[in-house]
């Protein structure tokens, strides 16, 4: 079933190149910072926004990341308390509605304890386009959860890694719809400084394949450098744990995030 209505895939049919996806963890610095970064992001003009659901045991991710969910749990971040924030931000009514497509990314455990029909309605109801949840296998959510997910119009975003076949490449290319998440190495987030010989042939070998679905490449992505590495050859990238630690030595203005976003851009 393919979601015509969908944000992320109404972008993906007008822009193709040098797409910017910034991640970022929800109530990170503190708690009531969510909805200050989204808009901050939107008004510096990145094509999506990916935010963090805090987590206790984010196994994908490095110590800047991990850092950030330690903190934003501490500061009383919850799912509840995200959709509570994130409640309205698409009423075209308010000062600055939200425009750009969302991305809730973290991992299957809370999403279950949530229920996942509940947490697919509300994603709905407040404005989320999708979800990266990288412990969830295909297989499952194919078998269990891709009926709720699209009667809610919420895009399940797959990863895929420089060890995952071309078999599976294939599947995973024939049962997404949005774009395909492609981890740049067997690694974790904030762990990859730059783009090595065999990222690149990596890179080169996924682009040869041809898939239906535009790729985003994530994980080690954190300069102008690495970001045009990215886009020649994937449709952009994904800039996490760089954009974390800038939030976290200079703060949230909007000025902060048009600065950090123009360094990845310029």
């Amino acid at each position: 079933m393919i979601l015509t209505q969908n944000r992320i895939s109404d972008l993906f049919a007008h822009k193709s190149e040098r797409l910017l996806n910034v991640y970022f963890t929800a109530g990170f610095p503190n708690l009531d910072d969510t909805m200050t970064v989204l808009r901050g992001l939107q008004q510096a003009g990145v094509d999506l926004v990916e935010i963090g659901m805090p987590y206790s045991d984010p196994v994908a991710d490095g110590e800047t990341i991990q850092k950030s969910n330690s903190r934003a749990l501490e500061n009383g971040m919850s799912l509840q308390k995200l959709f509570a924030q994130l409640d309205g931000c698409r009423d075209e009514s308010v000062h600055e509605p939200i425009t750009v497509p969302i991305l809730l990314m973290g991992y299957i455990n809370p999403v279950l304890q949530f229920g996942v029909e509940n947490f697919c309605r509300r994603c709905r109801e407040v404005g989320v386009d999708g979800v990266i949840l990288p412990d969830l296998p295909l297989d499952l959510f194919l078998a269990d959860y891709a009926p709720i997910f699209r009667e809610y119009d919420i895009l399940n975003v797959n990863l895929i890694t420089p060890q995952t076949s071309e078999e599976r490449i294939r599947l995973i290319d024939e049962e997404s719809e949005g774009f395909i998440y492609m981890v740049s190495s067997a690694s974790i987030t904030g762990a990859v400084t730059g783009i090595s010989n065999p990222m690149r042939a990596y890179f080169e070998r996924i682009q040869a394949m041809n898939l239906r679905n535009p790729r985003l490449i994530g994980f080690g992505i954190n300069n102008h450098d690495t970001f045009n590495t990215a886009c020649e050859n994937a449709n952009g990238a994904i800039v996490g744990s760089a954009f974390i630690r800038h939030l976290d030595d200079h703060g949230i203005s909007p000025e902060s995030i048009q600065a950090f976003v123009q360094t990845i851009r310029a």
